[in-house]
């Protein structure tokens, strides 16, 4: 089972041994919805965007997780985490911080990544942890970074997402028209999510084959 933040981020994966679950930012449908499929589950995996806590990851580069921190404590499969780094060589490897916000200042971005010594931030982390642990499920995280420690996130980015995934391009389009001086940093945004997919959908195939992350694999 997988856990994503938007429909875009599910999109890249497409293997008939994953149930993919976009989170949408809505914190308690997602525990709810992980919760229902986990009795099928042989662990959880969460994938996607996530955004850095520390200089020197940049666009595109990978974090596999040695556990999250934040909305809960949990430590990360050893065995799920060297497949995911098998498979991302290059990836660094690290904690993560989750608690279901989205941080989209620098200083606010930079403090928690001191606090938590956490390499990156996702909003679904801490509640597929909290599922996995509930279950008895190994779980693992694999991210790829969208925007970086020292650059904020405008506020049209911050209202994106709709509870089921989706792009809500209404709500970023009056985001832009009431605060137009927001649009240099919307397309310098845009343009690092599109590289972003990009590497998601290159490190999506590699991972492409579940059988190493089962627990017997």
């Amino acid at each position: 089972m997988v856990v994503t933040g938007t429909l875009r981020e599910a999109g890249v994966l497409g293997h008939a041994e994953m149930t993919v679950i976009p989170g949408g930012g809505d914190a308690e449908s997602l525990r709810a919805r992980l919760r229902a499929s986990a009795p099928e589950a042989t662990g959880i995996l969460s994938f996607g965007f996530a955004g850095a806590l520390a200089d020197g990851l940049g666009i595109g580069d990978w974090v596999v997780g040695t556990r999250v921190t934040g909305g809960t404590e949990a430590e990360c499969d050893p065995r799920w985490r060297a497949a995911l780094l098998a498979r991302l060589p290059k990836a660094q490897s690290g904690p993560i911080f989750a608690d279901g916000r989205l941080i989209t200042d620098v200083a606010a971005k930079r403090e928690a990544g001191a606090r938590h010594g956490a390499l990156g931030v996702d909003m679904e982390s801490h509640i597929g942890a909290a599922v996995a642990a509930e279950h008895g499920l190994p779980f693992g995280i694999a991210r790829c970074i969208s925007d970086e420690v020292s650059r904020a996130l405008p506020p049209a980015i911050a209202v994106a997402m709709r509870p089921d995934g989706s792009v809500d391009g209404r709500a970023m389009a009056l985001s832009l028209a009431t605060r137009p001086g927001q649009f240099a940093d919307f397309g310098r945004a845009i343009r690092g999510f599109l590289r972003a997919m990009a590497c998601l959908r290159e490190g999506a195939q590699r991972l492409a084959l579940p059988a190493t992350l089962r627990p017997d694999g």
